[in-house]
């Protein structure tokens, strides 16, 4: 009888808990990466003591934290760009003059060639965005850990995690750059280098500051044996041209720019 008794309650048991772990499971995208905590600090600390030393002593544990509070025990269709306002001030940094590139389509060559911020500095290779870049991240609102088993993606709805973070992100960076500004754009996409909507046509271009932007670079580049799909003047990049021109910007366009 304590055999089968046994054999009764374990799956049972098991059931219950299955269904308590699936009960957030009601989203397209992945859920949050494992080891979130550990993956943000080390890379915290990797940043200030390696990648970029000149950005000073940066306290990585309030800076986790600050990420974390922004989107934990919340709705995840209810977190907003102004949730990670501390999180962004804590990670603020001056981004050196010259170095901002700002890309679309193309972050596998953005990052070789920016050589983690020894080339150029794009958003990735800031602090701010070191320490969210390739993982997933989300919360729920009846519960105060993280949702592991699905997050929303930004077609569920617009106000999630992860989106909302990186709209700030790329408000912040443009605002902060200054000199002379590289965009580098995918020539060989079928819908076009510069897509609309993006985040570089709706909260980079537009965060440019006139006062602070010198001129900018357009690179167009194919992959290799790539359609040629854009080039300068000519389809989303003649859109492109156009917009920075109504905003009264000085720029140069390069095809393949080697």
């Amino acid at each position: 009888m304590q055999l089968s008794s046994l054999t009764i309650e374990i799956p049972l048991f098991a059931i219950i808990f299955i269904i308590q772990l699936s009960g957030t499971n009601q989203w397209k995208g992945l859920g949050t990466t494992p080891n979130l905590e550990n993956i943000v600090i080390g890379r915290c600390y990797d940043y200030i003591e390696t990648v970029n030393p000149s950005v000073g002593k940066k306290n990585c544990s309030a800076i986790w934290e600050a990420f974390k509070s922004a989107f934990i025990s919340k709705d995840p269709c209810s977190v907003f760009p102004s949730d990670y306002e501390h999180y962004i001030n804590l990670t603020l940094h001056d981004i050196p003059m010259n170095k901002s590139l700002f890309w679309e389509n193309n972050k596998q060559l953005v990052h070789r060639f920016s050589d983690r911020g020894k080339r150029s500095m794009p958003l990735g290779d800031t602090l701010m965005g070191f320490l969210a870049d390739n993982v997933i991240f989300c919360g729920a609102a009846n519960h105060s850990g993280f949702d592991y088993n699905s997050c929303p993606t930004t077609s569920e709805c617009e106000h999630n995690a992860d989106e909302s973070f990186w709209r700030l992100a790329s408000v912040t960076y443009a605002k902060h750059s200054y000199g002379e500004i590289q965009i580098m754009l995918n020539g060989s996409t079928p819908e076009g280098g510069f897509p609309l909507p993006s985040f570089l046509a709706d909260f980079e271009i537009p965060n440019f500051q006139k006062d602070k932007v010198s001129s900018i670079n357009i690179w167009v580049m194919d992959e290799i044996d790539g359609m040629d799909v854009d080039s300068c003047g000519e389809n989303s990049t003649a859109i492109l041209e156009s917009v920075l021109s109504r905003r009264g910007f000085s720029y140069k366009c390069y095809d393949n720019y080697r």
